[in-house]
């Protein structure tokens, strides 16, 4: 041991110690509510608080979108009776977005955010320690500190919330100027004259949709026949018939073999012999999860094939006293499930009230233009027999709201068990659907039917009212 290596000793009668490996929403969620219950709780971080969701993902991208909304919305304003002119009075083609000034808010914002969530945590007496923690057996935890030396931390319990990284492929090796993760994207000064996005699902998505908004020739390669084929199918097709009218060149069935780089061209190759080129690709190919070298396996903690530790609904893994969650457990990669795993994890440990996961009722979005939120069971499953239910799609074009701001797409849709009226899951495609859909988030958790949902009051006009009209037409009158 190097004279600046450090041991705990065990504290026999002390408050439960626990350590998070991870501060990303999984780790410090749960640091947060083993705080309030009472434990000694260590934070073992290594990529910056908050993680990848705040650091590097989904605060930046979204931060990113929201300024591809405003100009979404400038798009429309000519309908509105809305238009630019210059300090002569003749008419602005266009607005101009400085994409260096942009990513430097971006991560600006991302910093603020990570900063706040240091201070919270110091507050609430979490100690955070600054480097990359292993398993050491499922008592302890030894921290290769970024300042130097190691630390072994005695645990009762281990969380590990490590998160995953974009995957990438040895055809199609990021560079880090040109050919890019979503990770890198910020680093960008100068916009790109055309971008090659390679993977159609969410991020893939998300990111197209948002700088072909910023003003930038976009070119979506998906390998399958459309574009986000793990969401609800009339959305998807909402939503790619959106980005195909406002220019966006979609190849569909094309499946990327290489991505190489020339100068200041880009090059796809598909694996039919086509090319694509462009000034920049963004690799948008899926995450794999940061597991190795952790000491799980000779701790006894089970991954899956694809290097996922598995998890029970309470958060365990297969070795006594070491928890899971987040994007390394790959059961379901959204900041606000891994946020409740953690919790989940802490409350079980800590033996307060605990329920556990429940998937049905996680409500998600992707930030597009327009918006896609879903919650609970959908189509898909329906279509399956997987559960019966009745469905009423409503289109926002009759939405009063929706004719005011000028919104031709979009629809809500409602799924309810027959005979009951049970809600159980919806869709949401328009603006800010993100928040349109927490009232059916609501009617999912507490099992409320559509006639109550249909009998609680709106705002006229509101974009909610097609919610609760949607709810009126599956109603059933008496027999």
């Amino acid at each position: 041991m190097r004279h600046n290596d450090r041991v705990s000793t065990p504290n026999f009668g002390q408050p439960d110690r626990v350590v998070i490996v991870g501060g990303g929403p999984g780790g410090y969620e749960a640091a947060l509510v083993a705080a309030q219950l009472g434990a000694t709780v260590t934070v073992v971080d290594s990529d910056g608080l908050g993680g990848s969701a705040v650091v590097t993902d989904c605060v930046p991208s979204k931060t990113l979108i929201a300024t591809a909304e405003l100009m979404t919305d400038l798009s429309g304003a000519p309908e509105l009776g809305v238009s630019f002119e210059d300090h002569e009075g003749d008419s602005a083609d266009h607005v101009v977005v400085d994409l260096d000034r942009v990513n430097r808010r971006v991560m600006k914002l991302a910093a603020d955010q990570s900063a706040d969530i240091g201070r919270r945590l110091e507050r609430e007496g979490v100690r955070v320690v600054r480097g990359f923690g292993r398993l050491d057996g499922t008592d302890r935890v030894v921290v290769e500190l970024t300042e130097g030396g190691t630390e072994t931390i005695e645990a009762d319990a281990v969380l590990l919330a490590t998160g995953a990284a974009p995957r990438t492929l040895p055809t199609a090796e990021p560079d880090g100027e040109r050919i890019l993760t979503w990770e890198q994207v910020y680093d960008l000064t100068e916009a790109p004259s055309r971008l090659i996005v390679v993977g159609s699902g969410v991020t893939g998505a998300e990111f197209a949709s948002a700088y072909m908004s910023l003003g930038i020739e976009v070119v979506l390669v998906s390998s399958r026949d459309r574009v986000l084929p793990g969401e609800d199918a009339d959305a998807a097709t909402v939503l790619e018939d959106v980005l195909k009218r406002r220019g966006m060149e979609v190849l569909s069935k094309s499946r990327m073999e290489s991505v190489t780089r020339a100068g200041d061209e880009v090059t796809v190759t598909l694996t039919d012999g086509r090319t694509v080129q462009g000034s920049h690709c963004l690799l948008a190919l899926g995450s794999v999860p940061k597991t190795a070298e952790l000491g799980l396996e000779t701790a006894g903690v089970v991954l899956d094939e694809g290097g996922f530790v598995r998890v029970d609904r309470v958060s365990r893994t297969s070795a006594r006293g070491v928890y899971a969650a987040g994007d390394c457990t790959g059961v379901l990669m959204l900041a606000s499930v891994a946020a409740m795993q953690g919790r989940i994890a802490m409350w079980h440990f800590l033996g307060d009230a605990v329920t556990p996961l429940d998937l049905k009722q996680v409500s998600s979005n992707v930030f597009t233009a327009p918006e896609i939120a879903t919650v609970g069971w959908q189509q898909k499953a329906i279509d399956a027999g997987e559960i019966p239910a009745e469905t009423v799609r409503l289109d926002l074009a009759g939405n009063p709201r929706a004719k005011m701001q000028g919104v031709h797409d979009g629809f809500v849709k409602l799924f309810c068990r027959p005979g009951t009226g049970i809600i159980i899951g919806g869709v949401v495609v328009g603006p800010r659907a993100s928040e349109l859909v927490h009232p059916i988030s609501i009617a999912v958790a507490e099992s409320l039917t559509v006639d109550q949902m249909a009998h609680a009051f709106t705002v006229y006009p509101s974009m909610s009212g097609s919610i609760a009209e949607a709810a009126r037409r599956l109603h059933h009158g008496p027999t």
